[in-house]
């Protein structure tokens, strides 16, 4: 089955969904330029920033990242030391490069219950909010006492062995690998999401029973989050939603579609322009597509006079995008030049009724999820993934957003700022909300798949997709939540999760909004980091009244070990260089043994 009915099974199974109705057709809006901090130009045009008015209140206190009773003034003696311990574990490279098999090792000579008990005193107790959503509501109530809120996670994980015989049938049914993108192959050496991914579980699986299961701990995790956290957060995890075979396949296509628009922009002379600023004029694109033989002039008109094109006369990457999903309009395959061969090739050869039942139960479940957090009070938070995953977890993510983010932000998207083509796809999206006027919510972060990618990118000979150095990520970070701020002061439907252990992007963000005059008060602007780790941003933060969340994972101990494991292996670089957190722990730790508070909290 070809393209069309691929576009056609995802515009059904949207509109099977029953969403509100959405605007397609405004004009688009002036092109955005970055601000001075960013890139040296101008302003973009647009309403002043609101003044800070009195019906705000007094501007927030200054925030002291380095004062160590501030900032564990939540923890007992106990939690402190435990913190001392196993943050000096965590940067132990031995220890941590062999953890999963230490902890194996423990579990065997220990037995189940002291081992148990020893993993809540020390890893489990650090990293682990508790086993079920009762026993996590103590410290929930505590840390909210104190300003900061929850994002939940139910964090049990598959232990999937090598993955290899999964990953092999995945190929055998994903079929015609020798066209496939090189990226977008599968590859058995991948199939484990132990095997250097360190930063988040992956879902590899074979039925959508599977998926049904994933959906409800979803669901009982977003009421956990209702009852247990004001404004809180639940994440998900879109290869818990479906099977990444499918995502690859989708992702390929999606990423073919919009290189194809960058291969006509480079023949009209627009090659190396912003991706907002690349306009291909419609009257020269009809005549490539027909010296191409992908379609005469006469289908192609059909193309471009629809409502969801601008009446401009050019067609910029969003337009092109809105081509995709009414691609029913044709009546044959579409087909697109293979550079390397010069031959027309199929977009997608293949979309088989398995893979459309599959887009639409994906989109359903996002449904049902996005439906019970909206009844809830709860913020979805749709977790970033591996690269080849990421274009059809965005699309589908972005599609939900367009449903339910119509009066405030319920679903948000996750931006990982390793990536090279981390700001295009920021300000692709953001630029879709301003013209359909809904509420674009983001999540910021650096990425947690970079020693995967990477050894990925090098065995298949494909493009390393991450930013060549830490800098140019650091670079690229503060580059998108500028753009993200910006857009806050000037439009305020835009929100942003600054999701990072860094103390310098934390300094930025709180700069950068008193600049722009952006109000904690707003809630436009919040921050996030892990349970267990740079408490002392964390808690300034939530008792300067900043809007602030810890990443709460929880699960039962035996169930939870895949992710200590990972967590472990992906804090190894931040906790070697965390000097200074542990530097404040120690002083906490001294000043109460010193002043007869170590026994008393």
């Amino acid at each position: 089955m070809a393209l069309p009915s691929a576009a056609r099974a995802f515009r059904a199974a949207v509109r099977r969904c029953d969403p509100p109705s959405r605007p397609r057709s405004a004009p688009a809006a002036a092109p955005r330029g970055l601000s001075p901090a960013a890139a040296g130009a101008g302003p973009r045009p647009g309403p002043p920033p609101p003044p800070r008015g009195a019906e705000r209140g007094p501007p927030p206190p200054a925030v002291d990242f380095g004062d160590p009773r501030e900032a564990f003034r939540s923890k007992s003696s106990a939690e402190l030391l435990r913190g001392l311990v196993v943050l000096g574990l965590c940067a132990v490279e031995p220890l941590v490069q062999h953890n999963r098999e230490l902890l194996q090792l423990c579990q065997r000579v220990l037995g189940q219950t002291l081992f148990e008990r020893l993993m809540k005193m020390t890893f489990y107790g650090q990293f682990v909010a508790g086993e079920d959503q009762e026993a996590i509501k103590p410290l929930l109530r505590r840390n909210q006492a104190f300003g900061v809120g929850a994002v939940l996670d139910y964090s049990v994980e598959e232990d999937l062995g090598d993955g290899r015989s999964r990953t092999s049938a995945a190929e055998k049914e994903m079929g015609g690998a020798e066209k496939q993108e090189k990226q977008y192959r599968a590859h058995q050496g991948f199939g484990n999401h132990h095997g250097g991914v360190t930063g988040a579980q992956t879902y590899f699986y074979a039925d959508e029973a599977k998926c049904d299961q994933h959906m409800e701990i979803f669901l009982r995790c977003i009421d956990a989050s209702s009852g247990s956290s004001e404004d809180g957060f639940s994440a998900i995890k879109l290869t818990a939603l479906a099977r990444p075979q499918f995502l690859v396949r989708f992702s390929e296509v999606l990423v073919k579609w919009r290189r194809f628009f960058h291969q006509m922009a480079a023949e009209q002379g627009q090659a190396g322009r912003a991706v907002l600023d690349t306009k291909l004029e419609v009257e020269k694109l009809q005549e490539t597509l027909a010296n191409l033989g992908i379609a005469s002039k006469a289908e192609s008109q059909q193309w471009f006079t629809g409502e969801n094109l601008t009446m401009s006369g050019t067609v910029d990457l969003l337009d092109w995008n809105s081509l995709f999903d009414s691609r029913t309009k044709l009546s044959r395959p579409l087909l697109i030049p293979n550079r390397m061969t010069g031959q027309l090739e199929p977009l997608l050869s293949r979309f088989s009724e398995e893979e459309e039942l599959q887009m639409k139960r994906v989109l359903q479940r996002m449904d049902v999820l996005a439906k019970r957090a909206m009844e809830k009070g709860v913020r979805l938070m749709v977790d970033a993934e591996q690269s080849y995953f990421q274009p059809a977890i965005s699309h589908i993510t972005v599609e939900t957003q367009r449903r339910f983010n119509r009066s405030q932000p319920i679903i948000y998207n996750t931006y990982q700022c390793y990536l090279k083509e981390a700001y295009n796809n920021v300000t692709r999206d953001m630029e879709l909300s301003r013209r359909e006027g809904w509420h674009f919510g983001t999540k910021l972060v650096r990425g947690a798949y970079m020693v995967q990618e990477r050894e990925r990118a090098a065995q298949m000979g494909y493009e390393d997709p991450i930013n060549p150095t830490y800098e140019k990520t650091n670079e690229m970070y503060h580059r998108c939540l500028d753009y993200v701020l910006e857009e806050i002061a000037h439009n305020r439907k835009a929100s942003v999760m600054v999701a990072s252990h860094n103390e310098d992007t934390v300094k930025f963000t709180l700069r950068r909004m008193r600049e722009l005059g952006i109000h904690p008060s707003d809630k436009k602007v919040c921050f996030g980091q892990l349970l267990g780790m740079c408490d002392q941003i964390t808690f300034p933060l939530g008792q300067a009244g900043f809007p602030v969340y810890k990443y709460v994972p929880y699960g039962p101990v035996n169930e939870v070990l895949p992710y200590l494991s990972r967590r472990a292996q992906e804090n190894r670089g931040f906790m070697q260089r965390a000097n200074r957190e542990r530097d404040l722990l120690w002083k906490e730790v001294k000043r109460r043994l010193l002043t007869g508070n170590l026994f008393s909290h």
